[in-house]
This record gives structure tokens, C-alpha cells and sequence, in this order.
């Protein structure tokens, strides 16, 4: 999920920089080490907006900079496991598929597809059972977190997806399921015109 946090910062101002404005000599400071990056408190930064520098800034003895007390809000993105996602399938390979949740990738294991066994096809590039349900590129599927690993980079940050629980995977089964009328309905309505037969004889 995203989120908008608030964070307190004292932030060096090098010598290179004190011909910029204040603000956004900071700003340039604070975006170039949070945005794009991992925090593990926070979640992956995706920007920093309304910088606020405050005080007259400390200078220390043998050092060229200056440092100020800054108060700015990074908009961040954080999984949780359990967390529920609607998402598109970027890749398939053979042991499972990568989906997108917000900016991050993540994996869903060939064994957490669904609860039928899947096969993959070379020929087609896609994941699918005997029943003829099926996975491929481009897909939306619904997903459940079900582990979370927060490295320093998106690369090295490993995120796990579930779609065995009820009302989880592709949205064009959902959609599928939704049209085929219940067998039930279907056989009152059958029995409903045979009952109108006999009463029109």
C-alpha cells in the first residue's frame, strides 16, 4: 500500500551547494538519497515533496558544510503480508510467474498458482492446468502477500504472492464464472414451462 510519512532529518550542506536556495539545495539533497531507494522502516521511496528547512544551520570547525534540521514527506510503498493486490503478469517461466504490485515485481511460485496443478508451455509461454485454466504475460490477476524481504535494493528485495485462497487469481476466470448460470435456476425454469404446458392443456 502507499503511504504519506513524515520524517525528520539533519541534512550536511556541502561547499558545492551554498549557491543554490536553501530549500532546493536540501530538496536536491534529500530526493537523491530517499527516492528510488529502499528504507526498511518506510518501504521503497518513491518521492519527497514539501521540504521544510528550519533553524540557521550548524557549522563545525575542519568541516566545509553546513548543517540544517529538515522536516520534508516521503511518499512511500510498503507490502504486508496478507495484503490483497490486483496486479498484471509481467513474466512466466517455468517455476511460476512475476506480477506487479504498485512498483515493485514479485513472484508467485508455480505451486501458489491455484490449487490445480500447472504445467508450463514452451510453445505458448504459458502456465496451465489440465481443466484448461491458464496464465500468460499480460494477464490481471487478483493475489495475496505471503512473504515480504526488504533489501537495500529493488533488485535484491524478494516479495512472495499467493492465489490458492477462494476469490484470488486471473480476473478473466472470475468474469468467466460469473456468466455460466447456476444448474440449480437453470432446472426450476425448466420445470417452471413444463408446469405452464399442463395447465394451458
Amino acid at each position: 500500500m502507499y503511504y504519506r510519512t513524515s520524517v525528520e532529518e539533519k541534512v550536511r550542506l556541502p561547499p558545492s551547494l551554498l549557491v543554490m536556495k536553501l530549500n532546493d539545495a536540501v530538496t536536491k539533497l534529500l530526493r537523491e538519497k530517499y527516492e528510488r531507494r529502499i528504507v526498511r522502516e518506510l518501504g521503497l521511496v518513491i518521492a519527497v515533496e514539501n521540504v521544510d528547512v528550519s533553524g540557521s544551520g550548524v557549522v563545525i570547525p575542519g568541516d566545509g558544510g553546513i548543517y540544517y534540521d529538515a522536516k520534508f514527506d516521503a511518499i512511500t510503498f510498503m507490502p504486508y503480508v496478507n495484503e490483497v493486490f490486483i496486479g498484471e503478469i509481467k513474466e512466466v517461466v517455468e517455476f511460476g510467474a512475476f506480477a506487479s504490485i504498485g512498483p515493485l515485481d514479485a513472484l508467485i511460485h508455480i505451486s501458489q498458482l491455484g490449487n490445480d496443478k500447472y504445467f508450463y508451455d514452451k510453445k505458448t509461454k504459458a502456465l496451465g492446468t489440465r481443466k484448461g485454466s491458464s496464465i500468460k504475460k499480460g494477464d490481471r490477476v487478483t493475489m495475496k502477500v505471503s512473504t515480504v524481504s526488504l533489501r537495500a535494493t529493488t533488485s535484491d528485495t524478494k516479495i512472495g504472492l499467493t492465489m490458492r485462497a477462494e476469490g484470488l487469481g486471473p480476473e478473466k476466470e472470475k468474469r468467466n464464472a460469473k456468466k455460466v448460470p447456476a444448474k440449480g435456476k437453470a432446472k426450476e425454469g425448466k420445470e417452471s414451462k413444463e408446469e405452464k404446458k399442463g395447465e394451458a392443456k
